[in-house]
């Protein structure tokens, strides 16, 4: 990619984010579209059984790719400050600080999913029926954690430095392969679940491995030597500023997700399988707010470091705007065929359809446009460096709001799952508020992560 073409700082701030959101919103599509072939493939061929073990055991999947993906994040915005102050000796350190920190957090994420995730399939309640199965997920995707860290790190590498295209060719050609084996190891060969965890990590390991070809032929700032590894503290510690504080706010979301998943479980397999393909496919209607957010970290990451205040305020406008038409769209598509959607997984079950049904009415509707709120101002925060804003909102979103308001309306009030639905919902209300307040001030202007 040429260099004016990775100049965020520069150009027609619309045409920019537009142009950097699309590569990165089909990757993610890509990325997210393992593990719904596993829970389509699983869903036909195993059964419901097979679907409540993958819907539970990707809660604990999420929860690992949150705190790869909030460490690597911290790589993007400090790469992206100094591209937009023009400092290759602080990028090249940057990357060298990165991959040693992912190195050493990918192993340590590897032994504790493997020693907690049975212990936490326990206090879910997942059906006995499913327990087998979920276990045997789990421990194929926790042994492939190395990978998803490894690819992560070089993808918000390639991020802060403008290009978003790349990352997109790998995940293409992973995800081709996803399929192909997950068709053939969870059916043919008859290995279920197993089949479509193998599946699952083989597609990362070929995801990373490529990036690391592509990162050492055309990288002029990294040189991939051995010297060139290693931890240089003025780099680290702003790293883990941004990167913990966004690993622990994208942990807490998705703990509230397995808890919820936790309370659902106690309405029955039927539920709890209408819930997990609800929450799938909300997770893919929120796929191109999450591209165009990322794309606002990277951009603001560049202008705070150019130290151009006004483009930072423009591309955060633009992209609500952005998010907000692309959502509504996307929500009137999901309302206008829910059932049909719902029945690609388990057309042989009626009562899961309609509880699927009634999942997509209440939480990807208009609820999804607060939502897209919420996700553009921590987006922006993130990419000042106020990553603890983003925090702090994560923490309203899933404790103060989810998990309370689920709890009190499904038990409290007896309104049962619809309650949990509900609650769900309405949770990024008052996320959305202080991330507007925080963008109106004038703290985050004088904001300062590099020398």
């Amino acid at each position: 990619m040429k260099k004016d073409q990775q100049d965020l700082t520069i150009g027609s701030v619309t045409k920019k984010l537009i142009k950097f959101s699309i590569p990165l919103f089909i990757a993610n599509l890509l990325q997210s579209f393992y593990s719904l072939v596993d829970m389509l493939v699983v869903g036909r061929v195993v059964g419901k059984v097979g679907l409540v073990a993958v819907s539970n055991a990707s809660m604990i999947s999420f929860i690992i790719t949150s705190i790869c993906i909030g460490i690597t994040m911290g790589g993007t915005v400090l790469i992206a400050q100094y591209k937009g102050a023009g400092d290759e000796k602080g990028q090249k350190e940057t990357i060298g600080t990165l991959f040693t920190i992912s190195t050493i957090v990918s192993i340590i994420v590897t032994l504790i999913g493997l020693l907690v995730y049975k212990s936490v399939f326990e206090l879910l309640n997942i059906p006995i029926d499913a327990m087998q199965d979920a276990c045997d997920y789990m421990e194929i995707i926790c042994a492939g954690t190395f990978f998803v860290f490894g690819y992560n790190a070089v993808c918000s590498i390639m991020k802060g430095f403008g290009d978003s295209k790349s990352s997109l060719y790998f995940v293409v050609i992973a995800t081709i392969i996803n399929v192909i084996l997950d068709l053939i190891l969870v059916g043919p060969l008859k290995l279920g679940t197993k089949g479509a965890a193998y599946a699952t990590v083989f597609s990362e390991a070929v995801s990373f491995i490529l990036s690391i070809i592509y990162l050492r032929r055309n990288s002029l700032i990294f040189d991939f030597k051995f010297k060139s590894f290693g931890i240089k503290l003025n780099k680290f510690f702003p790293i883990l500023k941004i990167g913990m504080p966004t690993a622990i706010q994208m942990v807490i979301v998705n703990i509230s997700y397995l808890l919820i998943t936790g309370m659902l479980n106690n309405f029955g397999v039927s539920v709890a399988a209408a819930s997990g393909i609800g929450l799938k496919v909300s997770t893919f209607a929120g796929m191109p707010c999450w591209a165009i957010g990322q794309s606002i970290t990277a951009m603001v990451g560049q202008n705070m470091g150019a130290k151009n205040i006004g483009r930072v305020k423009s591309t955060t406008i633009v992209g609500l705007r952005l998010n907000l038409i692309i959502t509504l769209l996307v929500a009137i598509f999901v309302q206008l065929f829910a059932e049909p959607i719902i029945t690609l997984f388990n057309p042989a079950s009626v009562d899961v359809v309609r509880d699927g049904v009634l999942y997509l009415r209440i939480c990807c509707s208009l609820n999804s446009l607060i939502y897209a709120t919420m996700y553009t101002f921590d987006s922006f925060a993130i990419g000042v460096g106020a990553a603890n804003i983003a925090m702090f909102n994560a923490l309203l979103d899933a404790v103060v709001v989810r998990l309370l308001m689920s709890w009190l309306l499904a038990f409290f009030l007896n309104y049962g799952f619809v309650g949990v639905y509900v609650g769900e919902a309405i949770s990024p209300v008052l996320p959305a508020i202080v991330g507007l307040v925080y963008f109106k001030g004038k703290a985050w202007r004088t904001k300062k992560l590099i020398e």
